[in-house]
């Protein structure tokens, strides 16, 4: 079988040659890795990887397939995080033809093929993952077809080499996030609603008396959802810029999210406001970081992240620590905190912020995914925590 050669070019000039397994087109973004042993299903249909080329540091990938792309009666997936796949790319050192599962239905080839998203193979991750731990993050670009590697300064020849975007001026939450208001019920139910409703229109939604919980949707994963409706609430998803003081809602959740936190300034206005109540607050990843906004302390970029299943993390003011699934560009600034908000959680690896609370009112936050999928789930805790307040 005949391969096309693909090539990963950094923004440094550097060059990772290697063959195409998936679609075949040119693409641009901020090269990142993942040192998780599984879960790429859910990490590609994670919208927080949206305008990224997504390095898997374990090396042999693609060989338990691909799960059935299922829609439950509510509308979310049953085994993916999202409706499509948002990582721009994927990049792996040994790509598994053949696939064995119980609940697969296609491989990873073919699922890339179908949703237009190229894959390349052949590629050293591991020397691809300590040249971004040297230097930091960066910018790439995937090109398919052949190589010149005599040519001038290395020019890389194929169909296109693309443009490489800024990653931090673009606002890839308001790319991710719902464009409705969308409502859901644990028995199932779903509806939408322009994002002109009022509340006296929402409220002819049947909520059954259960406690509303407004989830700003900065490109939140589906497990998020699952993960409140099973606790028997009902959840009212708004797009991230939406004014959500307006409606009657016991509890606010500010989901996970791509990007860059500063684009977000909207989200950060309204949840100012919400700051000012005293109904419960619980964020999760970039939830975290708008919150921290909100209450007035700064963001600012991590040399190359967090994304993996194994960070382990440490509840401040006790000696309990956990094992957490990340993923994160951006962090907290810790001394940045008002004198009203304390941390919650400390990064055990590099003493980065992993949660904040507030000291008096019901707002707390990780920076980690409690919700986990795919992932440990030893932190779930946090949506009991956040139910119980309401």
């Amino acid at each position: 079988m005949t391969r096309k050669t693909a090539t990963l070019v950094l923004d440094d000039g550097s060059m990772f040659h290697g063959f195409s397994f998936g679609f075949d087109k040119a693409v641009a973004g901020e090269v990142v890795f993942n040192t998780a042993m599984t879960g790429y299903p859910e990490s590609l249909t994670d919208p927080s990887y949206a305008g990224q080329l997504m390095v898997l540091t374990y090396p042999l990938v693609g060989n338990y397939g691909v799960p059935p792309f299922s829609i439950e009666e509510n509308g979310l997936p049953t085994f993916m995080e999202s409706e499509k796949i948002h990582a721009e790319a994927i990049i792996v050192s040994d790509y598994s033809e053949e696939y064995s599962h119980w609940n697969a239905v296609e491989s990873l080839g073919d699922w890339l093929k179908r949703e237009k998203i190229p894959g390349i193979t052949g590629i050293d991750t591991r020397a691809l993952t300590k040249k971004i731990r040297e230097h930091g993050v960066m910018m790439g670009r995937i090109v398919i077809g052949g190589t010149d590697n005599e040519g001038e300064s290395g020019k890389v020849k194929g169909e296109s080499e693309g443009e490489m975007p800024d990653y931090g001026s673009i606002n890839y939450v308001d790319r991710v996030s719902c464009k409705e208001i969308i409502a859901y019920l644990p028995d199932g139910t779903k509806m939408s609603f322009p994002v002109d409703t009022d509340n006296f229109q929402l409220s002819t939604f049947n909520f059954q008396l259960l406690k509303r919980v407004v989830l700003l949707d900065c490109g939140v994963k589906a497990n998020i959802i699952r993960n409140l409706l099973k606790r028997n609430v009902a959840v009212i998803r708004v797009p991230w810029n939406y004014d959500f003081n307006h409606l009657e809602y016991d509890g606010l959740f500010l989901s996970n999210g791509p990007g860059d936190p500063d684009t977000c300034d909207a989200a950060v206005r309204n949840i100012r406001k919400a700051l000012d109540g005293d109904k419960p607050i619980c964020g999760i990843c970039m939830g975290n970081q708008l919150l921290a906004k909100a209450g007035g302390a700064s963001i600012y970029k991590l040399k190359y992240g967090h994304r993996s299943h194994n960070q382990p993390v440490r509840m401040v003011g006790t000696d309990k620590c956990f094992i957490t699934s990340q993923n994160h560009g951006y962090a907290v600034a810790g001394d940045t905190l008002g004198a009203d908000w304390e941390p919650l959680f400390i990064n055990m690896n590099d003493g980065t912020n992993e949660g904040i609370r507030h000291k008096t009112k019901p707002f707390f936050s990780s920076q980690f995914h409690p919700e986990a999928c795919s992932g440990p789930t030893d932190t779930e805790f946090i949506f009991d925590k956040f139910v119980d307040l309401l």
